[in-house]
C-alpha cells in the first residue's frame, strides 16, 4: 500500500487578531517569523529543531477547521518546562497548567500548558524516560 502521509509541513491555528498573534509568537515564545502576508492576514513561524512551520491566520467564514481558541494537543519540547513556563509568564504569556511531574505506562517527565492570546493551548514537556 502506498504511503498516505509522507511528512508534516505545517500546523495551522486560527486567530482573531493577526498582529496580536504575531507579537505573542515572536516576543513571548521567541519563534522566528519566516513569512507574513498582511493582505491575507497570515503568518508563519519556524519551529526550532524541525522543518515544520507553525502558521496562523484569521479564519474566514465557511473555511472549516477549528475556530480560534479551540486548538489543543500540540506538544512542544524543552529540557526545562518549569523554566520555560516561567519565562513565558514573565514575557506576558498565560500558563494554563503549571508544570508538574508526570508518569504513565509510556513515559515520565515534566509538562505544563500555555495558551496564546486566543486561548489555543499548547503542551510544553520534557520526557525523562520512556518505556518500551
Amino acid at each position: 500500500m502506498a504511503e498516505v502521509i509522507e511528512g508534516l509541513d505545517a500546523v495551522t491555528v486560527h486567530v482573531t487578531d493577526i498582529q496580536r498573534a504575531r507579537k505573542f509568537y515572536a516576543q513571548v515564545l521567541g519563534l522566528k517569523e519566516v513569512s507574513f502576508n498582511e493582505k491575507a492576514s497570515r503568518a508563519a513561524f519556524a519551529i526550532p529543531g524541525t522543518t515544520t512551520q507553525l502558521t496562523m491566520h484569521i479564519q474566514v467564514e465557511g473555511e472549516g477547521g477549528r475556530p480560534p481558541g479551540t486548538v489543543s494537543g500540540l506538544v512542544f519540547s524543552h529540557p526545562d518546562p518549569v523554566a520555560a513556563c516561567a519565562e513565558i509568564r514573565k514575557r506576558g504569556g498565560s500558563i494554563v497548567d503549571e508544570p508538574q511531574a508526570f508518569s504513565n505506562p509510556f513515559a515520565t517527565g515534566v509538562r505544563g500548558t500555555f495558551a496564546d492570546p486566543d486561548g489555543n493551548e499548547f503542551l510544553l514537556r520534557h520526557i525523562k524516560s520512556t518505556s518500551k
